[in-house]
């Protein structure tokens, strides 16, 4: 028996063949997205259909490198960007082209939703969840004010994942995990919340589709699009969000481990059997696609930093470890403070870079080199220890992401947060993911308790040998990371004066 896992993500769509009795991958495929062109700074936006053609594409190129028989398929699994706002009319077209993730053109509108209930602690007292610019509810109200006659067509709303399930199977559906990033639901009841849809606009509560528990599977493949691939009785998984489904895919899926991604931004998230809640709201207080709870730490500023270093020294990853290694832990007390694109959390939208405590020791590009990397691993430090302090008791952090592929900088994760670190044999998280979600579903369906623990600690494989957090190291690192936190906190007034400098020259 064979699985597809499925990952939309903003730049492209992968595909995954998977044997479903060994987690083995046979297969790969991937196609492009286009974002709509010529849209206003701060606006991102895609025609939902261009998901599913890269789709199509995208699971051609797989089936055709796997070399299987396509109608021993038995289930797929979808991982989607997250927070999209797809509006379908009553024919289950799509309105008007998806607002994405990274579309900042709602802010008045959230601002607005979060005024409505309360201000900002009344929203997470009443959902669980603090409303972020990015959320798909404000996207609704945005399309309520800019387009009313769209709005007045909108029939659905759907999330990218939900799309591609509907177009797989025509039933439109949610699940926890992914509608828990709407800023909709309450996430500790797992409902749709009366008082924010109805800040929306009371007619909401009709477009938006049952909430279904992520074991619960969506339906079957269409003919028609199974019949273009020789595809059979395919069973469509729940499916869920990219960090949702990049949980599962890295075995986080019991409390204690946690996922680490290591990109342009970084991400740290792990699972909780309750429900979680961040008071302050700096902490996502999302579900997980398995039935539990998955608070959420984003920073916005990883290997961006990382690249201006090699580019400033002309080096290549290799070298850049290299030369960052020459340095000693702690980088002989240069701090950098990464905000290069404003920061989400520490929350410092005007925020810039900066290196703190230059003297002829440190002053040279190894010094410079680790720095950068100790510093990115601090930023995501205040929020790990947030999480710590609201509950979270990690036994080791899974990492994935072009950082990961640095033993130096996994070592530097593993001092900071004292946790054993490792990375994973299979790196595309969010589609392996989703292909074990499709084994749990189609197990599900068919009366038989595969429970999804025990598919991913079969399935999951982590990479030897494990990185350990150096005892010697912990003294100079907690040290730098309390400078660090007092650093940031003293220059946030500064950091939009510093701007308006910068727009005036």
């Amino acid at each position: 028996m064979y699985v597809l896992g499925v990952d939309s993500g903003t730049q492209g769509t992968k595909v995954l063949v998977v044997e479903a009795e060994t987690g083995r991958v046979l297969g790969r495929g991937a196609a492009p997205h286009a974002l709509v062109p010529g849209l206003k700074p701060g606006e991102n936006e895609q025609d939902p259909r261009v998901w599913v053609a890269a789709l199509e594409q995208a699971l051609g190129i797989a089936l055709a490198e796997a070399k299987i028989d396509p109608g021993l398929v038995a289930a797929l699994g979808v991982s989607g960007q997250q927070h999209g706002f797809v509006p379908l009319d009553q024919d289950g077209a799509p309105v008007r082209p998806a607002k994405l993730w990274n579309d900042t053109s709602t802010v008045e509108e959230t601002e607005a939703l979060i005024a409505a209930l309360g201000g900002p602690a009344g929203y997470i007292e009443k959902l669980g969840i603090a409303l972020a610019v990015g959320f798909t509810a404000s996207k609704i109200l945005w399309l309520k004010k800019h387009e009313p006659a769209n709005f007045r067509r909108l029939a659905t709303v759907l999330l990218p994942h939900n799309y591609l399930n509907y177009a797989l199977t025509g039933r439109r559906q949610m699940e926890y995990g992914d509608a828990s990033g709407t800023g909709l639901m309450d996430i500790r009841t797992r409902a749709w919340n009366d008082e924010a849809v109805a800040a929306v606009d009371p007619s909401l509560k009709a477009a938006l589709p049952a909430l279904h528990h992520p074991r619960e599977a969506v339906g079957y493949v269409k003919d028609a699009f199974a019949s273009k691939f020789g595809l059979k009785k395919v069973l469509v998984a729940s499916g869920g969000g990219d960090n949702m489904m990049g949980a599962i895919g890295t075995g986080n899926v019991a409390p204690g481990v946690c996922t680490l991604s290591l990109g342009t931004s970084g991400t740290v998230y792990s699972h909780f059997a309750v429900p979680f809640s961040d008071p302050e709201g700096e902490i996502a207080a999302f579900c997980d696609s398995t039935g539990g709870w998955l608070p959420l730490l984003c920073t916005m500023n990883v290997t961006n930093t990382t690249e201006m270093i090699k580019i400033l020294f002309r080096l290549g990853n290799a070298e850049l470890e290299v030369l960052a290694g020459q340095a000693p832990a702690g980088a002989d007390g240069l701090l950098f403070h990464p905000f290069l694109d404003g920061e989400r959390v520490p929350v410092l939208p005007e925020g810039g870079a900066s290196f703190f405590g230059l003297t002829r020791r440190n002053f040279d590009a190894a010094h410079l080199a680790r720095a950068t990397m100790e510093g990115t691993v601090f930023n995501l430090g205040y929020g790990f220890a947030r999480m710590r302090g609201l509950g979270l008791t990690p036994t080791q952090i899974r990492a994935t992401g072009g950082g990961a592929k640095s033993r130096l900088w996994l070592q530097i994760v593993a001092d900071v947060f004292r946790t054993p670190v490792v990375t994973l044999r299979e790196q595309e998280a969010a589609a392996y993911g989703a292909a074990i979600q499709a084994i749990w579903n189609y197990e599900t369906e068919r009366g038989r308790d595969a429970g999804i623990e025990d598919l991913a600690a079969r399935m999951v494989l982590t990479e030897t040998p494990v990185v350990e957090p150096r005892p010697e190291n912990f003294a100079i690192y907690a040290e730098l990371q309390d400078r660090f936190n007092s650093l940031w906190k003293t220059l946030k007034a500064e950091y939009s004066v510093h701007r308006k400098l910068l727009d005036r020259i």
